[in-house]
């Protein structure tokens, strides 16, 4: 609408104009032909700055706003350089933002909320809740030497991200467990550790104590002796052997907790119900960080509910951004907690230029 109405002044004070050059009258005064044009000109001018004033202030509240935001086509690449120009600065400062420079507290606070109001609630909540408060409870105690014993959060695995509520597409962020699950290994080794550990990890991959079994264990380590009785194939009984004694021991005696999650809901959730819980241990906790976090998600609420029909033609969708909580994390869930993360990238500068920002 706006548009309209400045390209329809525009054409109005350009037509003025042609009337004025080919339609002379020697009895009108020229005064008064200047100030009808200058009156023209200074409602098309007027048209022009409210026009800037909309669109520039609205896109500043628009490039501020969670995640990321949508911009007109229209508006970007048929409305003038101008438009285009202001656009491109407001898109330049969101970069700024969000790569280089500390995101405003309020900015962040507001994307962490839009994620968890968006998320779906956790169907189990209550239980993790008790198991986590039990545990923790537990390990926080004096042990027979007189200390507490230190608990760390090992995560491992990746997050998935839905495509719709009743999910049948989802976009994965590959990992095998591999790290996680190792390290939970050294973790609960009383030699070189003695922590007990929460291991929250993607549900398929790898688990602790595992990692020397074949895939596919179930059919390649087992064998069947007759119809009532299967045994361990005596190739891996000993792998199999060594995983089941030291994973039931370390369960039995308080040391492990193990939360499953598939997607970045899931995650995140969970995760911050591990924070909260382990904050009253202070310098005790220690997180973990190994999981391959997803970057961008779908709002549940912007989901569609049942599977995505192929037959309507090419998928067009928008991902919103995943928060960045390592920071939120760090200062607010659990402030007094030693975190260690992780980070992928695939150019070694960029590499070396993010883990700096972690650490500051």
């Amino acid at each position: 609408m706006v548009v309209k109405v400045l390209l329809d002044r525009f054409l109005l004070f350009k037509r003025e104009i042609i009337l004025y050059m080919h339609a002379y009258n020697p009895d009108e005064e020229y005064a008064e032909v200047e100030s009808r044009l200058r009156s023209h000109l200074e409602s098309f001018l007027e048209t022009a700055r409210s026009f800037n004033m909309i669109y520039t202030k609205g896109y500043a509240y628009i490039l501020k706003q969670p995640g990321i935001p949508s911009v007109s086509y229209d508006h970007f690449y048929d409305s003038g350089d101008f438009i285009h120009d202001q656009i491109v600065k407001l898109e330049n400062f969101k970069m700024a933002l969000t790569n280089g420079l500390e995101i405003p507290k309020e900015v962040l606070e507001a994307e962490i909320k839009s994620f968890f109001d968006s998320a779906p609630p956790l169907k189990n909540r209550d239980d993790v809740s008790e198991k986590l408060e039990a545990f923790v409870k537990k390990n926080s105690q004096p042990s027979g030497n007189g200390g507490a014993r230190r608990v760390v959060c090992v995560t491992s695995g990746g997050t998935t991200v839905p495509l719709e509520q009743r999910c049948v597409r989802y976009i994965d962020n590959f990992s095998s467990g591999h790290r996680g699950a190792a390290s939970t290994e050294y973790f609960l080794s009383v030699l070189k550790a003695g922590y007990a550990v929460i291991f929250l990890y993607r549900r398929g991959t790898c688990q602790p104590y595992c990692r020397s079994l074949p895939d596919d264990p179930l059919l390649k380590c087992l064998e069947i002796v007759d119809e009532s009785n299967i045994q361990v194939h005596q190739s891996h009984s000993q792998a199999v052997g060594s995983a089941i004694t030291k994973t039931h021991a370390a369960v039995e005696d308080g040391l492990l907790l193990k939360l499953p999650f598939t997607i970045i809901f899931e995650y995140l959730q969970l995760l911050q119900m591990v924070a909260f819980t382990m904050r009253r241990i202070g310098p005790h906790a220690m997180l973990y960080l190994a999981v391959a976090v997803s970057d961008f998600y779908v709002p549940w609420k912007s989901m569609a509910e049942h599977k995505i029909q192929s037959g309507s033609g090419p998928l067009d969708m928008r991902l919103v951004q995943v928060p960045k909580m390592l920071l939120v994390l760090r200062k607010d869930w659990a402030p007094m907690a030693f975190c260690i993360s992780f980070k992928l990238e695939t150019d070694s500068k960029i590499l070396l230029e993010k883990a700096d920002m972690a650490l500051r």
